[in-house]
């Protein structure tokens, strides 16, 4: 429907016709130019201009047309499908081929009168039915989300879910229905018979250990319709495809409905990722032994740093640092004395080299290998070291001694030092520290160096470097210039009760020390070592030139490979200055991989290994919970229904006074001189006013 409105009183259209009556008189009252053709002519030509004029003047007002349309909305029914493996478990193949076509009866018994969206759910959500069934968890919630979202300011009438109620990620849908505030109609799948079954809930456990610990998870276990029964939990280690025994449990099951939670200690003795295998033995009459096996995965780092206190004599700082140290279990930390000390450092990763070298230990051989495998390192200055051998093996700071006598120093930060950060407690408290013991005499700053800490004598602050830190020679170096570190650690303890500001001081250090740069120019990463069955495998790969800036002009390939020996080729895609891969989903099992390059007719590789872990779910609750399903359906007026009643859910939605269509009515308003036929009517007046009076000689 259409009108016209304006922008001005009505009675302005008054004013027009008075303009458009004002052009026509003006033009042809007294005009005797066409007197002799006729005496109509002037009425007619001036009854033109009239129109014209009024016309011209009534657009000058701006009015506008106002026309408003009525659309009508459908109300879309959404049918969700669970389509994880518990409903495919729970129903035979000929079930499975009846099932699908009853839904999809149903899907079309709906089109004539209402918008039908379909999803499938389980793992992740996807915009069709799916009843291959093979989802391993199931996320009840994250389809009710998906439908909120995609549907929430639309004209949604109901929403039929089809599942067992089963779900095993995500939160309750119970706390979803509220937000979508409609009516769900539940198809109840799966069966609610709580049969005979023995099965391990699930495995609590860390994702994570380091090398050499002991891990305690927790298996829990349940066991339905079992009572006065007993079974085994068989603790294994699975090394090669082959299990190795490592405890096992006798349960004894003294009711109906049983639960325990068992502890077991595993031992972290080997890194990698780990696979241990908790197995119940069957009892006679379960309804499925599937479920009475649960394998974990933990990955196993080997993080630790081997660190050498290497000392000229005993010495309380010693025991300071290694104690210190020895508190991060990352570290493994030996002290050794130089006197006969006979084993290569290069097995170390970092050596702190306690007033060595020293007047009476050159310690060549120990500094040769430091410097020839650029090995970190840490000098610390004592009354027994050799200056002018310090002086010569560090690039960090020269110290000229100009008497016997050592200066007591206590610390000043150095607000410019960048190499990390220190906590500003630390730098509150730690000037007041007792003072240590350093050499008398003038101390130069390198130009390597990075002093951490200056010296202060008395109350005067120098710039002599007590702490230095930097990089010679492809190896990070440090260098405290005095002796005395277990005198900060004790006055640490009497102060605040424990050490954490001087741990912190010696922890940072040694962190900058010992953190390795990987200098390869090939590199292929991978996101994580362990993935489960349902996850892509993503990997990235960096090559460099030789001023190691980031290239990927050459061709990478990679291939997978399985403990069977199967190979998988594929081959990197360009991505920035990087390469990317998505390899996809492979089975689960244990995979090394190899990457290859050629660049500058140099062959270059790089090889990593992976887990990918079974997702096993969706074998341990195998009895229904329609229960659920009742508690989503009630709450806004919806009902459960059963496979063999499913074509009721037609009748019951169409009945259902809330399921309507929506008038929607929108007004809009545009210009009327943006109409074309105005325009043409202007023209025809104009033009036919003008072509008489050019015939007849008015002009």
């Amino acid at each position: 429907m259409q009108n016209i409105s304006l922008q001005y009183p009505t009675w302005y259209l008054l004013l027009c016709l008075a303009l458009g009556l004002l052009f026509a008189l003006g033009l042809y009252y007294k005009d005797r130019s066409f007197r002799e053709q006729s005496q109509k002519m002037n009425p007619i030509l001036g009854f033109l201009r009239f129109l014209s004029g009024t016309l011209i003047s009534f657009l000058l007002l701006s009015p506008l047309i106002k026309s408003i349309e009525t659309r009508t909305e459908k109300p879309t029914i959404v049918i969700a499908q669970d389509a994880s493996e518990s409903i495919g478990l729970s129903m035979t193949d000929e079930q499975k081929q009846a099932y699908q076509q009853q839904l999809k009866a149903l899907k079309a018994s709906f089109a004539d009168k209402y918008h039908v969206k379909t999803y499938s759910f389980g793992e992740r959500v996807r915009d069709s039915l799916d009843f291959s069934f093979g989802d391993k968890v199931t996320n009840i919630s994250d389809v009710l989300q998906t439908i909120f979202d995609d549907y929430s300011h639309q004209n949604l009438g109901a929403i039929i879910l089809a599942t067992d109620g089963i779900y095993n990620e995500g939160s309750s849908p119970n706390y979803l229905t509220s937000k979508l505030a409609v009516p769900v109609y539940s198809i109840a799948l799966g069966d609610t018979t709580v049969a005979k079954d023995l099965f391990i809930r699930q495995v609590l456990n860390n994702k994570i250990a380091y090398l050499g610990d002991r891990m305690e998870v927790q298996v829990d276990i349940s066991a339905k319709n079992f009572k006065n029964k007993s079974t085994k939990l068989t603790t294994y280690i699975v090394e090669n495809n082959h299990l190795r025994k490592l405890k096992e449990d006798v349960i004894q099951i003294p009711k109906k409905d049983f639960f325990k939670t068992v502890s077991v200690v595993l031992p972290m003795d080997k890194s990698g990722v780990q696979q241990f295998r908790f197995k119940l033995s069957p009892l006679q009459g379960e309804v499925t032994t599937a479920n009475n096996v649960r394998d974990i995965y933990i990955e196993v780092l080997d993080a630790r740093q081997k660190i050498l206190i290497l000392a000229e004599a005993p010495h309380p700082d010693l025991s300071a640092m290694k104690q210190s140290l020895a508190a991060n279990k990352n570290y493994d930390v030996t002290v050794r004395h130089i006197k006969g000390f006979t084993e290569s450092v290069a097995k170390y990763d970092l050596v702190i080299l306690h007033q060595l070298p020293s007047v009476s230990h050159a310690a060549l051989n120990v500094l040769r290998t430091i410097k020839e495998r650029h090995i970190p390192h840490l000098f610390v200055v004592g009354s027994k070291s050799n200056l002018t051998n310090i002086n010569k093996v560090q690039d960090l700071i020269q110290i000229q001694a100009t008497g016997q006598k050592p200066n007591l120093v206590q610390a000043n930060f150095n607000d410019n030092f960048s190499l990390f950060t220190i906590d500003d407690k630390v730098k509150q408290v730690l000037p007041d520290f007792n003072p240590m013991t350093a050499p008398f005499g003038t101390f130069t700053t390198m130009p390597n160096a990075q002093i951490l800490l200056y010296q202060r004598i008395g109350n005067i602050k120098t710039k002599y470097p007590l702490w230095a830190l930097g990089e010679s020679d492809g190896a990070k170096e440090g260098i405290i210039a005095a002796e005395g570190l277990w005198n900060w650690r004790l006055f640490d303890f009497m102060q605040h009760q424990n050490h954490e500001v001087f741990d912190e001081l010696m922890m940072k250090s040694i962190q900058y020390l010992s953190v390795k740069e990987d200098k390869r120019r090939f590199r292929v990463n991978i996101s994580k070592n362990l993935f489960k069955e349902n996850e892509p495998i993503l990997l990235n790969a960096e090559l460099y030139n030789e001023n190691y800036e980031l290239i990927n002009e050459p061709d990478v390939n990679l291939v997978i490979t399985d403990d069977s020996g199967k190979e998988y080729p594929f081959a990197f895609n360009r991505q920035g200055n990087s390469y990317r891969l998505n390899a996809g989903f492979l089975p689960a099992g244990r995979y090394r991989f190899k990457g290859k390059t050629v660049f500058s007719g140099k062959e270059l590789d790089a090889k990593g290994r992976f887990t990918i872990q079974q997702i096993q779910l969706e074998k341990y609750a195998t009895t229904a919970d329609h229960n659920v399903l009742q508690l989503i359906s009630n709450e806004f007026g919806g009902q459960v229904v059963y496979p063999n009643n499913i074509q009721s859910l037609a009748d019951i939605i169409k009945n259902k006074n809330s399921v309507k269509s929506i008038m929607y009515q929108s007004t809009r308003n545009k210009p009327l001189i943006n109409l074309r036929w105005i325009l043409g009517l202007l023209i025809v007046l104009l033009a036919v006013e003008w072509f008489f009076r050019k015939y007849f000689g008015g002009y």
